[in-house]
């Protein structure tokens, strides 16, 4: 039996962290010079096709239905197996219509995936131990984008591929990853037995809230940082690769110390030093003129992700253990109201001010820091948020 020891639930979910950046960090460095050089779109477009990516992600209280048939192991690896089918297929369709398509299938793998990785995180690992593990799960991922990084620049500047080769291999090796964690690891039972039904919860209102703004700001930066370096600075697709690969080696490295950070400080700190960072970040985006500067920006940006850590360990101290599944679907729901309509909007007001673009970023990171404000020193059940206790 010890031989086996290793196929255990933590590896588990280091294997998924690790197989979905492959994909999806290729279809993120690639999309924006895809979209504007090959398929010869503008802002406007990318912003509604970005809005039409975050359906799934707005339609993730799905989740609580499918889970009336498949367990939830069985769910991420089937999503998984889409995110990578959906990134293969993207540079066979260069059109408006075509990337629609490859991309509905690579966002419903990517959204039901982040989903169930979440609530499977949650539910296996102890209140004492969700910090530091959720940056472990950063770092892996993190490692796995560099790689996928890597094999754009190689592939575009070295072997000088075609865009839609790079896809088809990304893709092709995640989606050979989920057959195979599939077939190597047990199904695992379930601790605590998950509610098969919709849950809103009015004294959740306050991770609700924070998640919402979440989902507002990352908008911001997936959308719109990344079109900033490739319209105003020039960037080509090799470029962003090495952008997108320094990022994810920052955070492969820092990650993990984030997390102790936020077991250190509690979540309240640390998300306040998250939207602070994030108003200063904003603020210098809408006026930046350098490319050096516009760099920097983008690294910070991409770190103060990782700092969200608190948000999900916050909901963890105050949630029913038999919430996690639930929860995490409705939330990735109400993340993504604004990720849905945002885009399309912004995209507009791109073409006519794209600071004002980054100027909305900053008054959001601003009502997200006034919530911080209402995150206990420790939350739990009963102490959800400032000014309110209940017993049990």
């Amino acid at each position: 039996m010890s031989r086996y020891i290793w196929r255990s639930r933590t590896n588990l979910l280091y294997l998924m962290a690790f197989s979905m950046p492959i994909a999806f960090g290729v279809w993120v460095a690639l999309f924006n010079n895809f979209a504007i050089e090959q398929v010869q779109l503008n802002g406007s477009h990318i912003g509604i096709i970005q809005s039409w990516r975050e359906v799934p992600g707005f339609l993730a209280f799905g989740v609580v239905f499918i889970l009336l048939f498949l367990r939830e192991q069985s769910l991420a690896l089937i999503a998984l197996m889409l995110l990578g089918l959906g990134t293969a297929l993207t540079g066979f369709l260069p059109s408006f219509s075509g990337m629609m398509i490859s991309i509905m299938l690579m966002s419903i793998g990517f959204h039901y995936f982040e989903t169930v990785k979440q609530s499977l995180a949650l539910q296996w690992f102890s209140k004492e131990e969700a910090p530091v593990q959720l940056g472990r799960l950063l770092a892996i991922g993190s490692s796995a984008s560099i790689l996928a990084y890597g094999l754009v620049w190689l592939c575009i500047n070295q072997w000088h591929l075609p865009m839609w080769m790079v896809y088809l291999i990304s893709g092709g090796i995640t989606a050979i990853l989920a057959v195979s964690i599939a077939l190597i690891f047990p199904v695992y039972q379930v601790r605590v037995k998950q509610h098969k039904r919709l849950i809103l919860r009015r004294r959740y209102w306050l991770y609700y809230a924070l998640v919402f703004m979440g989902g507002a700001r990352r908008q911001i930066f997936v959308v719109f940082a990344g079109l900033l370096m490739v319209e105003r600075f020039g960037f080509a697709a090799d470029a962003m690769a090495l952008l997108f690969l320094a990022n994810s080696l920052l955070n492969m490295m820092l990650a993990p110390s984030i997390g102790r950070l936020v077991s250190l400080w509690g979540e309240r700190r640390a998300l306040m030093v998250e939207y602070i960072g994030l108003i200063l970040v904003f603020a210098t985006y809408a006026f930046v003129q350098h490319v050096w500067m516009a760099v920097l920006l983008f690294v910070v940006d991409h770190l103060l992700f990782a700092m969200a850590i608190a948000q999900k360990t916050y909901f963890q101290k105050i949630a029913d253990p038999a919430d996690m599944a639930s929860t995490a679907g409705v939330a990735f729901t109400i993340n993504h109201i604004a990720a849905v309509l945002l885009p399309a909007m912004l995209g507009i007001l791109w073409v006519i001010s794209p600071s004002s673009v980054f100027l909305c970023g900053m008054i959001m990171a601003m009502i997200s820091l006034l919530l911080s404000f209402w995150v206990p020193h420790q939350p739990r059940n009963g102490y959800e948020w400032l000014g309110v206790k209940r017993s049990g």
